[in-house]
């Protein structure tokens, strides 16, 4: 057992890779306050979605397992990824994502609503420190550092071909920079601050160095006061997907 209380990194039981990771992280209890949230929300549902069997459980990452450029969020949305099953999925914050990522060349399609849509990443992988749909969109800080061992797990088995990393909002950023650490990039002291547009390079001992970007959320907040517009999700993503070696589509 890890200080957590999630199971090590190599027990006996562990299925191999990415696939057996999701399949770990979608089984998680280790957080009450949160499994209680997420499964009233399943259980009682909006409106808009009651016909919807809600998935009410830990939202495993998004995309290959080869990825050259992880995208970091928050946590799941209540009626988003806690609904769909998927990251960024079935909210307006995913419309948003999603669409910036097929105008970068990114995604296949400019939609993302559920977890049979079609929908595949070219290159990315997009996952969250805190993996349940949390109260009011805030996990507690003792939250995301019992969820923190998932994103470290994560990074490690990504690390053989991830180049550069996205941070979206500085809640990922903060929770994000120690797992860094772990997985076996070093970060700089002081610990780099989050903005919008920042860009720092993680050296890497043993391995590849890693670029790492900081944006703004793309949270109902920003995209709708206009401090996150498309062009600037756009300009970040093109930054990142080129550090990391994608191809992309031009800019308009």
């Amino acid at each position: 057992m890890d200080p957590s209380g999630l199971p090590g990194p190599t027990g006996a039981h562990d299925l191999p890779g990415l696939s057996g990771l999701d399949r770990r992280i979608a089984d998680c209890r280790a957080c009450p306050r949160l499994v209680d949230w997420r499964e009233e929300v399943a259980r009682t549902k909006r409106a808009a979605f009651a016909d919807w069997t809600y998935w009410g459980r830990p939202v495993p990452g998004f995309g290959p397992p080869d990825a050259r450029l992880l995208i970091v969020g928050l946590a799941p949305a209540a009626h988003g990824g806690n609904r769909t099953g998927r990251m960024f999925t079935g909210d307006r914050s995913g419309d948003v994502l999603y669409e910036a990522l097929y105008d970068v060349g990114l995604a296949s399609q400019p939609t993302s609503t559920h977890a049979g849509d079609g929908l595949e990443l070219y290159g990315v992988r997009i996952t969250a420190p805190v993996h349940c749909a949390p109260p009011a969109n805030k996990p507690t800080l003792g939250e995301r550092d019992t969820c923190r061992p998932w994103l470290v797990r994560e990074l490690r088995l990504l690390r053989p071909t991830l180049r550069a990393a996205l941070v979206l909002g500085a809640f990922g950023w903060q929770a994000a920079l120690p797992a860094f650490t772990e997985a076996g990039w070093t970060v700089p002291r002081p610990r780099p601050a989050f903005a919008h547009g920042t860009r720092v390079t993680l050296p890497a001992p043993d391995g590849d160095d890693l670029h790492l970007y900081g944006c703004f959320h793309v949270s109902q907040r920003n995209t709708f006061t206009g401090r996150l517009t498309p062009g600037m999700l756009r300009e970040v993503l093109h930054a990142a997907a080129e550090a990391a070696g994608l191809p992309t589509r031009k800019q308009r």
